[in-house]
């Protein structure tokens, strides 16, 4: 079980995607066998939006754990799923004896209409965590915000979802993104006060493109600190210096954690072994 990692000793982790071209999924297996030789604790691979890309996730996931032996986790968004088909995915994961699931809402799809959002089963991760707690044996984590949830009223209602999740069944949580350590300490002492008792990951990706900024950034609702405006600013035209800079920006950022007794890192891979294993090198991670 996963969980008992946390307990254990440090734990370094990875996040992957499926490539959304069939044409490229072959080298996924590539890059996966690539992080692999980085011996993390675990490997996460994520879903995509309404389940489109289930099969996937979990021929990704079976690799992780079948051929590589290491502890995957597939994500599973209820946002565009019915129960039925949530449960169809965990048979499918049961038989490639994966038993860990990250469990979320998800994106909303863009040809989901109206009518089909407000009628979804689902409405939070929270909910779809009861029903799998209900209905499967699955061990499930779940998703936390230093910066809280873009769509939060507050800080206050984001850590009230956090601990529904707990309520619900998730064993440990892994953070989205941030930037700022600073965030992410307030958000530690905030989530005890708030009765938060399982352990929480360290979300941590590699900012080494100003593309970045637009997507990744913008939709995780992150905020961009001087540090990183200034990198963006002297490197963002020059990809290779831009790439150095991130990478050097980000051990930076995890040496700073693990200074201050944060112990759980899990890097957004973004399928690139090479940025990852310069950041795995750079840390000196001892696990």
């Amino acid at each position: 079980m996963i969980a008992n990692l946390y307990e254990d000793k440090p734990t370094l982790s990875f996040e992957v995607f499926p490539p959304k071209k069939d044409g490229e999924f072959e080298k996924a297996f590539e890059v996966l066998t690539s992080l692999g030789e980085l011996h993390p604790d675990y490997i996460s691979v994520t879903y995509g939006a309404g389940g489109s890309r289930a099969g996937k996730t979990v021929e990704l996931a079976s690799y992780i754990q079948n051929t590589l032996h290491i502890d995957a986790i597939a994500h599973m968004t209820c946002v565009g799923s019915k129960r039925e088909q949530l449960l169809t995915v965990y048979e499918e994961l049961k038989k490639n004896n994966i038993s860990h699931v990250l469990a979320l809402r998800g994106d909303r799809p863009r040809d989901m209409s109206d009518e089909q959002y407000a009628s979804r089963d689902f409405a939070h991760a929270s909910d779809m965590m009861e029903f799998l707690k209900e209905n499967t044996d699955l061990h499930l984590a779940g998703a936390c915000y230093p910066e809280k949830h873009f769509e939060s009223f507050s800080m206050e209602t984001d850590l009230n979802n956090m601990k529904k999740k707990q309520d619900a069944g998730a064993e440990f949580f892994i953070s989205q993104l941030f930037l700022d350590n600073d965030y992410y300490y307030a958000f530690l002492e905030k989530a005890a006060k708030k009765g938060i008792s399982v352990p929480i990951c360290a979300g941590i990706m590699p900012i080494t493109s100003a593309k970045q900024i637009g997507t990744s950034i913008t939709l995780s609702g992150s905020s961009v600190p001087k540090a990183m405006s200034d990198l963006l600013a002297a490197y963002g035209d020059k990809p290779e210096e831009m790439r150095k800079a991130g990478v050097d920006y980000a051990i930076r950022q995890i040496r700073d954690l693990k200074e201050n007794g944060v112990k759980h890192i899990h890097l957004y891979s973004m399928n690139r072994p090479k940025t990852t294993g310069e950041i795995v090198a750079g840390i000196s991670c001892e696990k």
